[in-house]
């Protein structure tokens, strides 16, 4: 048994590949991770493995060449750039005798570093406490288990049981004040589904410059800087829009490869801000040579969050590091799907806004739909938004409905209840006129 080690500062980095050819554009990521929590990084070491080994990770010999840099550098931390297994993680720690840390607890500490608002920092200790519950094993002196044997019976089993039952409390706690939170913002955003508010949401790869471009589009004041993470907590300020239609636009935390499962949940409030928008802004860094894998990234994190049906908007930021001109594209069917621009010149964010409010204002859908008799209250939503244009009841009880509305009102509706798209010419039964 050992006392786990504080961390500091200086940091050893460990990256394994695990595949057929180094990831260096992954290993360069991780040491901005690592800059970004702070940490002076004395050496990289780096290895190769067909699979991990089940005790360290990397193998025998390298953890010799880890202990061995770790004496030769005075480290007090090492960053290792996977997953590591709880016996995994307290084994290195016990062969190094320096504080061990995996990406998922580095990233989690740079959240902590992030978080600002009461709701930002309850959901990085639900994240870290849920990582913290996986992390209860035998190798730390106040979590010493019971030994075996008449007489050798001490009260450390009893010891690592209270731990786990304190951290199981706290997270039902933290749960129940996410809860309110959630609440809250549910009903801020019935509000704004009330009054007709439209929302856009940016998304995107952290570091494409969502929170400068964010500015230029508000002139809030949200924190910006070159480094990963550098907001965390989500934001919403009115964007003015060509046409004067209300618009809300809202700033979230920005993703990456490999984020961790536990993020993704304890965010999972904050994220239905992205969810629920009517329009997603992806933002990519234009100069980065990457942008292709950063996108399908971001993808991935949205079909994960339930976000994959919302319609996106591609925003290639940074052009004034590129040689592309602020433009427009857009597809064979005449809409838009791209806009170049600078946030840091402010170059193209005229037509930015103008894309938006196209792309808000969206096509006007007309046609027949059918409500089940228990949709009573869907056919009352689409009253009150005067959405309705003539009622049929059919013979079995249910109501047809021709309704006219925007495709932007029509995939809200969608997302919250199970409503047919309109059908222009729908066949009708026989029916008694309402």
């Amino acid at each position: 048994m050992f006392d786990r080690p504080e961390a500091g500062h200086r940091a050893l980095i460990v990256h394994v590949d695990l595949g057929p050819s180094a990831d260096t554009d992954d290993l360069s990521e991780f040491r901005e991770l690592a800059a970004s929590a702070g940490a002076e990084v004395l050496e990289t070491l780096t290895h190769s493995r067909s699979r991990p080994d089940p005790r360290y990770f990397v193998g025998g010999g390298k953890a010799e060449e880890m202990a061995e840099a770790v004496a030769f550098h005075e480290a007090d931390l090492v960053l290792v750039n996977h997953h590591l297994s709880p016996s995994q993680e307290r084994n290195l720690e016990a062969k190094l005798k320096t504080r061990v840390l995996d990406r998922t607890g580095l990233i989690l500490d740079i959240f902590a570093q992030r978080a600002q608002t009461h709701e930002g920092k309850l959901q990085v200790e639900l994240a870290q406490l849920n990582h913290l519950s996986t992390r209860l094993v035998r190798g730390w002196t106040h979590l010493e288990r019971q030994k075996g044997g008449i007489g050798l019976r001490g009260p450390g089993e009893t010891q690592l049981e209270m731990d786990r039952r304190l951290i199981g409390q706290r997270i039902k706690q933290v749960s129940r004040r996410l809860e309110k939170v959630r609440k809250q913002r549910d009903q801020g955003r019935q509000g704004r589904q009330r009054r007709e508010v439209t929302t856009a949401s940016l998304v995107g790869y952290t570091n494409a410059g969502k929170s400068t471009l964010f500015n230029r589009l508000t002139e809030a004041e949200v924190y910006q800087a070159d480094q990963l993470f550098a907001t965390l907590d989500p934001t919403l300020r009115h964007l003015p829009v060509p046409g004067g239609s209300e618009t809300v636009i809202a700033d979230t935390v920005g993703f990456i490869r490999h984020l961790p499962h536990d993020l993704v949940a304890a965010f999972r409030s904050t994220l239905q801000e992205t969810r629920d928008a009517d329009l997603l802004l992806h933002v990519i860094d234009a100069a980065d040579p990457e942008r292709n894998d950063r996108i399908e990234t971001v993808n991935e994190v949205l079909r994960e969050i339930g976000a994959q049906n919302v319609p996106q908007l591609l925003v290639y930021n940074k052009i004034d590091l590129t040689e592309f001109e602020p433009g427009i594209e857009r597809d064979d069917d005449g809409d838009i799907v791209s806009v170049r621009v600078s946030a840091l010149s402010g170059a193209g964010l005229d037509l930015l806004r103008s894309a938006v409010a196209e792309r808000l204002a969206g096509r006007e859908l007309a046609g027949w739909i059918v409500l089940a008799p228990a949709q009573g209250w869907l056919r009352a939503r689409l009253y009150a938004l005067d959405a309705v244009k003539d009622e049929q009841t059919g013979e079995s009880g249910e109501v047809h409905l021709y309704v006219r509305l925007s495709d932007e009102v029509y995939q809200r509706l969608a997302r919250e209840a199970d409503l047919p798209r309109p059908e222009p010419e729908k066949p009708m039964p026989s029916v008694a006129q309402h």
